[in-house]
């Protein structure tokens, strides 16, 4: 079922004219959307940080996580201590320097690695392909994979344990919206 969203732009006080770029001087922007990335939002700018809190009170307290602090280095990404999880998704986060020594296959969901920091290449039952910082590695389930680095590697491992990653409507922005499939690479 398609949603129709009610679109009622406003800007009012100090703002930037597309969300993410160019903020007012001295200003922090805050997005509070209805359906992550792909529903309405809305793009606010605060003279100080939104999440500078310091303390809290009453049950739905805010959390402010420090992913420098979790020991994710090993040989298996699987292995990797559990960030956040819930029914739905598992997220983990895991540095390497070198090459896995064996292969890895999630059974329970298709990995979507998003490549923080470095750069290496994967090798998969598909085939071979290199990655660097920025990119993202989408891994169906039950596909055996492994990385090896040719420098140091700090990726973020979301596991989709309730279906298969998918793309948003894109209504009428069209097909090329959010990235080109054409532009796509693949393991070979």
């Amino acid at each position: 079922m398609s949603r129709k969203w009610i679109s009622f732009p406003i800007r009012e006080g100090e703002t930037s004219r597309q969300a993410h770029c160019d903020f007012p001087q001295g200003t922090y922007e805050r997005e509070m959307g209805r359906e992550g990335f792909f529903g309405p939002a809305s793009h606010l700018h605060h003279k100080h940080p939104p999440t500078g809190w310091i303390d809290w009170e009453g049950p739905l307290r805010p959390h402010a996580f420090n992913f420098n602090h979790i020991p994710s280095e090993g040989d298996c990404p699987l292995q990797a201590p559990l960030a956040l999880h819930n029914a739905d998704v598992k997220l983990r986060l895991w540095k390497t320097n070198g090459a896995m020594r064996h292969l890895v296959r999630n059974g329970d969901g298709d990995e979507l690695l998003f490549i923080h920091e470095g750069a290496g290449h994967l090798y998969c039952d598909f085939g071979h392909l290199e990655f660097r910082d920025g990119d993202y590695l989408m891994i169906p389930r039950g596909t055996a994979w492994r990385i090896e680095a040719t420098e140091p590697v700090f990726m973020l491992l979301i596991e989709n344990t309730d279906g298969a990653y998918q793309l948003p409507e894109k209504g009428l922005v069209g097909p090329h919206a959010i990235f080109d499939a054409a532009v796509l690479d693949h393991p070979r």
